[in-house]
């Protein structure tokens, strides 16, 4: 699809839909767009006199016109460029999304450590070999219709530093993954995230972890952590480690995909407010989650990326037993799994050509379609595997709309979809998370279509330092979605995972139309977002496409 003015960022007229006013409620007002940004709102606007004769007007009768949604926590970093993945973005409003999740990222070094531990979760990045951040983010200039930040991942630093070594850092190492942080931040990441319950980032102590943040507290960025030690029975452990990690730090801090009982959460979160030591936080309208399926079930030795070593722990009957043994100590001990484990775990993504077909299976099923054991059989899969093996998981305790309604309204609350693209049955997520957030909160009148609007934007880019992008106002860069509130639906389920969702059909980034009428217009004015000191870059980069 060819549109009018969308690889020269020529102006485009909005007209005839409604923003949010200043008490909340929809106002009629077109929206023109120019340069990148909007540069006028009002009833009955007209393109500029010396607009080209072809330039683009979107009718918008009928729909709301919010600014683009930020994927507080995205896996699509090494994704991105591909088109579906483009597309379950843009049909769900998403305009910018923030990579470096869970402590694993491509930068720094050559992107290997990621390809290899995490290539169930991020899939591995097609251009980036080595450059730090500032070679990652390069990648993203002028060649995708998504923005893309990204934060230092503390687990990457920590691998280029010791490897997978799993005692504390020496001085000289601490120094040295120090040094790795001040790096990717002076070359525009965000922030620094952890990832806790991964290798290497669990053998990280509370210590390290807070001389790390004390590079980023200089430079006012923020701290991310997928927490230590679970989510559903350790909640409150893990918010206390990140409170005193802000303590010793000064850093801001945000915790990733808070999955913990309601009440637990917004208690433990308004007890760290009060104390001086507020949070903000990304969750996303599903029960279920979904990991690498050696983080549930391996004990940590057998559980590091890119080796052997769970093959030679079975290579016999007795190693075997003893692996087995682990695992359902393990399993059985865990608050989000426990008796039934195996039907509560699907298998998302195996490559192994012998069990790619049990993809979409439950553990329990697969087992007894296999004829096996489901401990034996989750050991064979991982082994032909190479480890690189994803499950969605159910929880015991499912959470409806109305039991997630407080916890997003709190104001620290932002929406990422923790969305991993990955396998032919991903978690729905990926594909419905910003949708289903509208859908089921908004547009029911759980939220207001401003607090949706702050929650799915604008909080995110004021926490992450986003720019002039997540409102509707003169001189914001015009990241922008057109929402049809009465078609708005989440398609995407966990039988059909991969469905796109309907109701947003046309999205601007930087003032261009990348999706129009529900399609894909082949532009690509999106850009790795750079964090300057204080502020993000909003300048046109050094390709000229892209660093605002």
């Amino acid at each position: 699809m060819t549109v009018p003015g969308s690889t020269t960022g020529g102006p485009v007229l909005l007209r005839g839909g409604a923003v949010l006013g200043a008490d909340g409620d929809p106002v009629r007002a077109d929206v023109l767009v120019a340069d990148a940004v909007i540069r006028a709102l009002g009833p009955d606007l007209d393109a500029p006199v010396d607009a080209p004769v072809d330039a683009h007007v979107i009718d918008c009768d009928g729909r709301l016109v919010l600014p683009g949604f930020v994927d507080a926590h995205s896996h699509a970093g090494s994704l991105v460029f591909d088109e579906g993945v483009q597309l379950a973005l843009l049909r769900q409003g998403v305009t910018t999304i923030v990579t470096g999740q869970d402590g694993v990222g491509p930068a720094p070094g050559d992107g290997s450590y990621a390809d290899t531990y995490f290539a169930a979760i991020d899939g591995p990045h097609p251009s980036y070999r080595g450059g730090g951040v500032h070679g990652l983010l390069a990648t993203y200039d002028g060649t995708t219709p998504i923005n893309v930040a990204t934060l230092v991942p503390a687990g990457t630093v920590r691998h280029q530093v010791m490897g997978d070594d799993p005692g504390p850092a020496d001085s000289a190492q601490l120094a040295a993954m120090r040094e790795l942080v001040r790096d990717g931040l002076a070359d525009g990441a965000v922030g620094l995230a952890t990832g806790l319950d991964y290798v290497p980032g669990l053998f990280a102590d509370t210590a390290e972890l807070t001389a790390l943040c004390t590079e980023v507290a200089a430079v006012d960025g923020l701290y991310v952590s997928h927490m230590r030690g679970g989510y559903e029975g350790n909640a409150r452990a893990g918010l206390d480690e990140i409170a005193a990690i802000v303590r010793g730090s000064g850093v801001r801090a945000h915790v990733s995909h808070l999955h913990a009982p309601v009440d637990l959460a917004v208690t433990a979160l308004a007890a760290l407010e009060a104390e001086g030591a507020p949070m903000s936080f990304d969750a996303y309208p599903y029960s279920r989650g979904c990991t690498i399926l050696s983080m549930l079930l391996l004990p940590t030795a057998l559980a590091r990326p890119g080796t052997e070593d769970l093959a030679h722990a079975i290579a016999d009957d007795g190693g075997r037993a003893a692996v087995r043994a682990a695992v359902l100590d393990r399993v059985l001990s865990r608050a989000d799994l426990g008796t039934g484990w195996a039907e509560q775990i699907t298998l998302s993504h195996v490559p192994a050509a012998e069990f790619h077909a049990l993809q979409g299976r439950t553990l329990a099923d697969a087992a007894e379609a296999t004829g096996t054991d489901p401990v034996d059989l989750a050991l064979d899969v991982l082994v032909d595997s190479a480890l690189q093996v994803t499950a969605v998981m159910r929880v015991p305790r499912p959470r409806t709309a109305d039991d997630l309604a407080p916890l997003f309204r709190l104001p620290g609350h932002t929406a990422g979809s923790d969305g991993i693209f990955v396998g032919t049955h991903p978690h729905p997520r990926a594909y419905g998370t910003f949708a289903r957030y509208l859908q089921d909160f908004a547009r029911t009148g759980l939220l207001t279509w401003r607090e949706a609007s702050r929650h799915l934007s604008t909080t995110a880019v004021e926490r992450l330092g986003l720019g002039r992008r997540g409102t509707v106002a003169v001189g914001a860069v015009a990241d922008l979605v057109v929402v049809d509130p009465d078609r708005l639906a989440a398609r995407s389920s966990y039988d059909e995972p991969m469905r796109p969702a309907e109701g947003i059909d046309d999205v601007l980034v930087a003032g261009v139309p990348v999706l129009v009428d529900g399609g894909l217009t082949h532009a690509t004015p999106g850009a790795g977002l750079r964090r300057r000191p204080g502020r993000i870059d909003h300048e046109q980069g050094a390709a000229g496409t892209g660093g605002r």
